[in-house]
C-alpha cells in the first residue's frame, strides 16, 4: 500500500466541528480511473493507490476519518444542521507546492449527518463529477480535483437501481460558508473563533498580522468568490446549487451536482431538476454569491465590533462594495475574450451588445467566442462586427497578439453536455469506460485544436432545451 503523508489540521480542531466516522466497506471495489498526475502533485505514487484504497476499504496509515459538520441555506431556506453525508475527510497533505490539500472519499457510506439517506453516490454523478471538476481544472478555474474513482460492486436506490461508485475528491479544503453558520446559529463564539484563526492560516495567511482579521478575511473570501463566478460566467457555466453550504471560503468550485455548461447562450438557462424558479439562473450567479457572501458576513458580526449596530454597519457596507468587485473582475475577462488589453469607458456596452446579439439569433457560447478568436465573423452578429473593429483598431495589440490571447481564454472544448450524458450512458449500461477516457483526453487540453476531436468541439444537433441535471443524492 502506497504511503500518504498526512498531517490532518482540521482533524486535531476540536469535536464540535466533525465527528470521527470509518468508511462503510464495499464487496467488489474496482478502480475506474487513477489522477496520476494529480498524485504525483500530492507527494503520492500512483502505483500504489488500489481499488481497495479509492473506496475506503483500506485506510492508509495517518487517515483520520471524520464527517465535517455545517448548516446551510437551501435554495434560501436554512437548515441548521447538514454536514457531510456521504463524504469522509481521511486527511490532509501538504503538496510538492506546499499547498496543504484534504484528501476526501465521497459515497463511502453514511455518517452521523446523512439524515436517513444511504451515504453513497453512484456511478454517474461520480463520473460526471471526476470529468467536469478535472476539465475546470484544465480551463484554469479554480476547483476541487478528482484523484481516483472506483464502483464498488453494489447498488445504490435512486429513481430506478444503478451501480454505486466513490469519488476520491482533493480541495483546498472543504470548508464553506456554511461552516461559519453551523456555529453561528449555535452562538458557539469559541468554536467560531477557532475556525476562524485556521481558515486564515490555512487559506489566507498574509492576513495573520491584520488589524481586524474577520474584516479581512471578509474582504479575501469576498475578491476570491468574484473572481471564481466571473471565471464560471467566461465559459458558460452554471453551477445548478449555489446554496451557502456549497460555497467555499478557498473561492473553489465545490460540489458538482446539476451542473451543466450552456450550448446556446440564454442567460434565463437552468439545468438544475430542483430549481424550480430558476434562483440559480447563469444570470443569477453572481447575485446569488453576493446573497451568501452576506450571510457570511452575518456570521462574523461578533469579530467586526463590539458594537452590533456598527457591526452591522461595517458589513453591510462590505457587501454593497461586491457588485462593483464582481464587475471588475468580469469585464477584465470578457475584455480579454474579445481580445482587449486596453481598457474604455464603453467597453461593458459593446460586451452586452454582443451577449444581446448572441441571445437573440440563439448562437452557441462556446463556438461564438472561439470563432471570434480564430478572425470568424459570424453572420448573426453582422450589426456588432463594425464596433468591434473599431474598438480593436484602438487596442495596442498587433493581430498575431491578439489572436494568441483570445485563443488562451476561448475554450475549443467544455464539458458539452450531450457527450456527457452519452458518456454516462456507456459506463452505466454497458460497462464501457472508453467515451470517458476519450471525453477526458481531449478536455484536458481545451484550449488547443486537436486531430480528430472535432465531434467535441460541435454542439448538438438541435440544442435540448429541456436538458435536465440530478443531484445524485
Amino acid at each position: 500500500m502506497t504511503a500518504i503523508p498526512f498531517d490532518n489540521s482540521y482533524a486535531r480542531l476540536p469535536g464540535t466541528m466533525h465527528v470521527g466516522v470509518a468508511p462503510t466497506p464495499v464487496e467488489a471495489p474496482r478502480l475506474i480511473k487513477v489522477n496520476e498526475a494529480l498524485a504525483r502533485e500530492l507527494g503520492i505514487d500512483p502505483q500504489g493507490l488500489t481499488a481497495e484504497m479509492a473506496v475506503g476499504n483500506l485506510l492508509p496509515a495517518g487517515a483520520t476519518p471524520i464527517a465535517q459538520a455545517y448548516a446551510g441555506h437551501q435554495f434560501g431556506n436554512f437548515v441548521p444542521q447538514l454536514g457531510d453525508g456521504r463524504a469522509i475527510l481521511l486527511g490532509e497533505v501538504v503538496d510538492q507546492a506546499g499547498r496543504r490539500r484534504d484528501i476526501q472519499l465521497k459515497g463511502s457510506g453514511p455518517t452521523p449527518f446523512s439524515r436517513r439517506g444511504d451515504g453513497r453516490a453512484a456511478l454517474g454523478p461520480v463520473l460526471r463529477e471526476y470529468l467536469v471538476s478535472e476539465a475546470m481544472h484544465a480551463l484554469g478555474i479554480p476547483t476541487t480535483r478528482a484523484l481516483m474513482a472506483a464502483t464498488t460492486g453494489e447498488k445504490v436506490y435512486r429513481d430506478r437501481i444503478l451501480p454505486g461508485a466513490v469519488l476520491t475528491r482533493v480541495a483546498a479544503s472543504h470548508i464553506r460558508v456554511g461552516t461559519f453558520q453551523f456555529f453561528a446559529v449555535r452562538r458557539d463564539h469559541d468554536s467560531l473563533a477557532l475556525l476562524l484563526e485556521h481558515v486564515i492560516a490555512r487559506h489566507y495567511p498574509d492576513l495573520r498580522g491584520a488589524e481586524n482579521p474577520a474584516l479581512a478575511l471578509l474582504d479575501a473570501v469576498m475578491a476570491a468568490q468574484a473572481e471564481l463566478v466571473s471565471r464560471w460566467m467566461q465559459v458558460g457555466f452554471i453551477h445548478g446549487v449555489m446554496n451557502t453550504d456549497n460555497t467555499s471560503v478557498s473561492g473553489e468550485t465545490i460540489d458538482y451536482g446539476p451542473c451543466a455548461f450552456m450550448d446556446v447562450y440564454d442567460p434565463a438557462t437552468v439545468f438544475s431538476s430542483i430549481d424550480e424558479y430558476g434562483r440559480y439562473a447563469y444570470a443569477n450567479q453572481p447575485a446569488i454569491v453576493q446573497w451568501n457572501l452576506a450571510r457570511l458576513s452575518e456570521t462574523l458580526l461578533g469579530f467586526l465590533d463590539a458594537d452590533r449596530n456598527e457591526a452591522i454597519r461595517i458589513a453591510t457596507g462590505r457587501i454593497e462594495a461586491f457588485p462593483a468587485i464582481y464587475t471588475g473582475r468580469w469585464l477584465a475577462g470578457f475584455r480579454r475574450k474579445i481580445g482587449l488589453v486596453s481598457e474604455e469607458e464603453g467597453d461593458l456596452d459593446l460586451i452586452q451588445a454582443l451577449l444581446d446579439a448572441m441571445q437573440q439569433a440563439r448562437a452557441d457560447f462556446t463556438l461564438t467566442f472561439r470563432r471570434l478568436s480564430r478572425g470568424g465573423e459570424p453572420s448573426a452578429l453582422a450589426d456588432w462586427l463594425p464596433k468591434w473593429h473599431e474598438r480593436l483598431a484602438r487596442d495596442p495589440q498587433t493581430p498575431e497578439q491578439r489572436h494568441a490571447l483570445m485563443q488562451s481564454v476561448n475554450p475549443a472544448y467544455i464539458p458539452r453536455n450531450h457527450l456527457v450524458e452519452e458518456m454516462i450512458s456507456a459506463a452505466v449500461e454497458q460497462g464501457d469506460y472508453a467515451p470517458f477516457e476519450s471525453m477526458l483526453r481531449v478536455l484536458m487540453t481545451p484550449y488547443a485544436e486537436q486531430e480528430g476531436a472535432e465531434r467535441y468541439a460541435a454542439p448538438p444537433e438541435e440544442p435540448d432545451f429541456a436538458y435536465r441535471t440530478f443531484c445524485g443524492t
